[in-house]
């Protein structure tokens, strides 16, 4: 035997089938002899199969105003359509200006004016590298912050984020503003003894006037400082102070109405003022949250660390759309000045 004949008689059994499948060849049986019975009247056939198989498709019209347009398969051709889903408004809407609320970086202690912990300082540098893929060619980006050091150091920590990676992108020149301070994007308040004061700052006030009454025993407590008390009692005890500040009205707390009210004054301010189509904004989590809670139309919880909101300026500067987590909500821009001034003196805009 040859070495060519041992080679074809080892090769593996061919698989190719010339023949038509089994059903296809039963099929063309059935076809090729006439039935004794025909298929109408053979009970072994189920009958939606009879019915299918003694209709005859070609003299199916289908008739529309007094038209034969076809039979009822090409008419179901004609018909069957996809699904039409709309397009999402904020994909529609032509966008002026797009404003970023982002939440600071974890922080060392809310109970002082603390700064970022490393981890505090990782995620705002993570999060200005993930907004350098949305800066192109040319554009501008206006940065601010609240006037407390975990917001700025936020801010700060977001911009260099911000320049790495634009270089590593390669984009053309855009216009990277320097971080700056704006007390429209400020915490929310209490108002103590010395005046209105962010509610960590507060907390030193709090805890020295506290140790007062529990050394000395003064009497009564002021109204501020049960406010406060029961403000940081939640804190401690593990619960949510923001949700208590946003649904149980306290007399010498900022009202939330009154945090958004500055928030909308300075996302109109920096937009009058600037060109800038990216506003990126270093701020706090408890007027974010009031924010969001008052576009929304419910309370979507609390941002994580340097998590934001979006609110994009819709060409015409009639109404912006809000996005948090997935949701997107057209609102009306209010129109500021004419609402009522804010009557309370303790928390001016």
């Amino acid at each position: 035997m040859t070495i060519e004949d041992q080679s074809s008689s080892s090769a593996l059994p061919r698989t190719e089938r010339p023949d038509a499948p089994a059903y296809l060849t039963r099929h063309r049986a059935r076809r090729s002899v006439p039935a004794a019975v025909p298929d109408e009247q053979d009970e072994s056939i189920p009958l939606y199969l009879r019915q299918f198989r003694g209709r005859d498709h070609r003299s199916d019209p289908v008739m529309y105003d007094g038209n034969v347009v076809g039979s009822s398969r090409a008419w179901a051709e004609v018909t069957r359509t996809k699904e039409i889903v709309p397009e999402r408004r904020d994909q529609l809407a032509t966008i002026d200006c797009d404003i970023y609320l982002v939440r600071h970086g974890e922080t060392q202690g809310y109970s002082s004016e603390s700064g970022l912990t490393p981890l505090g300082s990782w995620q705002a540098h993570r999060r200005g590298q993930e907004f350098a893929r949305r800066v192109t060619d040319g554009m501008t980006v206006e940065l601010l912050c609240a006037p407390t050091n975990r917001a700025r150091q936020t801010g700060e920590h977001l911009r260099r984020g911000l320049l790495d990676n634009i270089e590593l992108y390669g984009r053309g020149n855009p216009s990277i503003g320097q971080l700056r301070d704006d007390q429209n994007f400020r915490n929310f308040e209490v108002a103590t003894p010395e005046g209105p004061r962010d509610v960590t700052s507060a907390f030193r006030i709090y805890h020295r006037e506290m140790e007062k009454y529990e050394r000395v025993g003064l009497g009564e407590r002021p109204g501020w400082l049960v406010d406060i008390d029961r403000f940081w009692g939640i804190q401690q005890g593990g619960g949510d102070p923001i949700t208590h500040w946003l649904t149980m009205p306290m007399m010498y707390f900022e009202p939330p109405v009154s945090c958004v009210r500055r928030f909308w004054r300075g996302i109109l301010t920096v937009h009058a003022q600037t060109s800038a189509r990216t506003v990126v904004v270093a701020t706090h989590s408890g007027p974010i949250r009031a924010f969001a809670t008052l576009a929304m139309g419910y309370d979507p919880g609390e941002p994580f660390n340097t998590e934001f909101v979006r609110v994009r300026l819709v060409a015409g500067g009639t109404t912006a759309l809000v996005l948090y987590r997935n949701r997107v909500q057209e609102v009306v821009i209010p129109d500021l000045d004419a609402l009522p001034p804010n009557s309370d003196p303790r928390f001016q805009e």
